[in-house]
Order: C-alpha cells, then structure tokens, then sequence
C-alpha cells in the first residue's frame, strides 16, 4: 500500500475528544472519576473518528492554504467547492443537486439542531429508527420535541430490518412532522436497499413528513458496494434534506464543516438566517474538504481495503474466542455493533465493565443509542490492526474472568 494504516499515532496533547474527553461523553462525569487504568493505557475503541493520519493530500492542502498568511471572515463564495463535491456525487452515487440547494454547517449535529428548532413546534413529534445515534435524540430534547422510535427487527445473525408495519404505524400519526434517518444507519452499518428506501420515502411521501437524511458514512462502505442517496430514490420530493460531509471519511471531524442539501426555498432561506454563525465557514476546512474530494481517491480506496480486512479479523477472532457473541460485518462504517448479552448476561452497563476491568473504552447500550441496544457494544475499527488485536484480547480475558 503507499499509504500506512499501521502506524500508531500518538494523539496526546491535542485536546482530543478521544484520548481527553471520554469520561464527560461516556460516563457523563469529570476527572474525579477514577479507573484501574492510566488514561494513557486504554485502548481507544469508542468515538467515530479514526487513529489512522488526515490523507497527506489533505494536509498539503491545509499548508497551503496556510502560507496564504491571512485568515480573516471567509464565506464559500467562489464554484470550485461545488464543482468538487457535485463530481464527487455524481462519480460516487451517480447522483446530483443543483448549486443554489447547497448550504453549509460547522456539522451535521449542529444543522439537525437548527433544523429541528425550524420545521417542528412543541407539540410536534420526531420519527427515528432505533438504536439510532443519540444525537438524534439530543437533538429533539434540546427542542423540547417529543421523539418517537420504531425498533428495527435483528435476526439470529446480528442483521437489522426495517419493521415496516411499525414504522408506517407510527408515521401515520398526525403530530409526527419528520424522520430523522440514518443512510447508511449508525450504529448497525446496514446500508437500506433501493427497495426498502423506496418503501420508506412511500411512507414519508403519504403522510407529506420532512425528511432529514445524514448520509455522513456514505463513502465508509464495504469494497464493491455503492451508496444509494435518498435524494436519488426521492428525486423530485420537496420536503428532504441531506446531509453529507468529507469529515468522517477522511478523518478530520475536528475541521467542522458539512454539506447541508435543503431542497425547499423557504426552508433554506430559514435555515441560513437562523445560523447561529451567520454563514462563515473555516478557511482550511475548506480547503481541506475540496482537497478530500479531488485528490483522496486513492486513500480511500485503500483504506477501504484495509477496514474491510480489519471486520474479517473481527469476525474470524469472535468467532473463536467469544463464540457467543453475535456479529454480522456490516455494510457500512467503521464500527462493529456486537452483541455481547450471550456473553455478559448479567452486567447491565457495559461501557463501564470494560473500562473498569479491560481497560478498553467502547460504546453501548440504551443509554447512548437511545434505544433497542441492550447488551450491544459499539467497537471502533478505523484504527491499526495490532490495537484491535489487543482490545479484543483484553476484552476477552475480562470476560472470561467474570464468568469463571
């Protein structure tokens, strides 16, 4: 490969959400909260960003976008953004949007914020899949709005459907307004079909909903498969948003910035006159996302390569160690979503058993994913395969020592 994905990383003293900020996001507590491990000896297999480097194409954009010397109120006012990302799309999902539906955010938390404080009042209801991402639902409380889950069905195989049945159900009350989706879904990385997108967008199109696509994993895919955006399958459908963004991708979430797409004209007059940071944007998160999508292909594509290798690893070391734990690899992301209930049956708080007794920090359960995720773990594989190894490895030791 001519880009290394095992180099370890030593991300110390970068005011990192992942090596500085996991008790407040996990554990909601300060540093008075004390482990059996150092800080600096945990493996780091929790929040969605990546241990593996920016791509250097991106970062060669930044320093040049640095040695302009000036970094004053900037705006996206010329088309070379446009031109990149809508290439982008068209190369990618065979699919395209016109220019003047393109508005921008520092991320897509931030825009579902604004966007659920624009199109619903206090009495109106959010429709989401569950487990959904707890932003989601973060995003409905801080809005005083009432959200409403619709549990999708799992298999003997750790595989999720849409219980389509329950959804239209629960779409069909007439103080739902909107669905928050996720395409391809966090955290289970299943990437919906052409047929149950189809299905979906019926079921929003009958009873007139908003829809919120955030479609941020849309590139992180398994190897020979392709992204279907909802905008595709609902081409002509006034009431969808998209959101989409670089960050994931390429590893610089830290950079702040997204691709809102918002089709309605009074929507996307609303929705830039209420944000919050009157339209400016980040001078190098700009250059950095125009960089991603001209220059990054080749990254991509082996980093791909590499993460897929990383889930078989996964897939293959379960099985032998933790036969009871149920995993699909699943179609999208760089997360494994594990169930861990034949494993642990009786620790209800999972997170904080392996913090305590692997020193592995990962993700979990109700509390985080808001619902329908008892017993699960959500395990981050962006990162070097001999870190992998050992979290497992840890994680399997605790587990056999409980159980004995």
């Amino acid at each position: 490969m001519k880009y290394n994905f095992d180099e370890i990383i030593d991300r110390r003293n970068t005011n990192a959400l992942n090596t500085d900020g996991f008790r407040g996001y996990i554990f909601h507590a300060g540093p008075e909260m004390k482990f059996p491990y150092a800080d600096d000896e945990f493996v780091r297999m929790w929040v969605a960003d990546m241990e593996f480097a920016t791509p250097p194409e991106i970062c060669e954009a930044i320093k040049k976008r640095v040695e302009k010397r000036i970094f004053g109120y900037s705006c996206v006012y010329s088309d070379d953004y446009y031109q990149a990302f809508s290439a982008w799309c068209r190369k990618m999902y065979d699919w395209d949007f016109p220019k003047e539906e393109l508005t921008f955010s520092p991320g897509i938390i931030p825009a579902l914020y604004q966007l659920l404080e624009s199109l619903l009042t206090k009495n109106e209801k959010v429709l989401m899949v569950a487990p959904a991402y707890g932003y989601f639902q973060h995003a409905a409380e801080y809005n005083c709005v009432e959200y409403v889950c619709s549990d999708l069905k799992i298999d003997k195989n750790g595989y999720f459907m849409i219980d389509f049945d329950d959804f239209a159900k629960k779409a069909a009350d007439p103080l739902v307004k909107l669905v928050l989706w996720c395409n391809p879904h966090n955290p289970s990385g299943r990437m919906w079909t052409e047929e149950e997108l189809k299905r979906v967008a019926e079921i929003v199109e009958k009873h007139n909903l908003w829809l919120i696509s955030d479609e941020i994993h849309c590139d992180i895919i398994r190897n020979g498969r392709k992204h279907i955006p909802m905008g595709k399958v609902m081409p002509a459908y006034g009431k969808l948003i998209t959101c989409m963004s670089a960050s994931k991708t390429f590893n610089m979430a830290g950079l702040m910035f997204s691709d809102i797409i918002i089709r309605d004209a009074q929507l996307r007059k609303i929705f830039c006159k209420r944000d919050k940071i009157v339209g400016f944007v980040n001078p190098l998160s700009v250059a950095a996302h125009q960089a991603a999508y001209e220059k990054c292909d080749e990254w991509l594509a082996e980093f791909k390569t590499y993460l897929d290798e990383n889930f078989i690893f996964v897939k293959e070391y379960l099985a032998e160690h933790l036969p009871a734990a149920v995993f699909s690899v699943p179609e999208a992301t760089y997360l494994a979503w594990v169930n861990l209930k034949g494993c642990l049956p009786d620790v209800v708080d999972l997170p904080g058993f392996f913090a305590n007794n692997a020193g592995v920090l990962l993700e979990g359960g109700n509390d985080l994913f808001v619902g329908n995720a008892e017993g699960y773990v959500r395990l981050n594989l962006a990162m070097p395969r001999s870190i992998i190894k050992t979290g497992l490895e840890r994680m399997t030791e605790a587990i056999e020592k409980h159980n004995k």
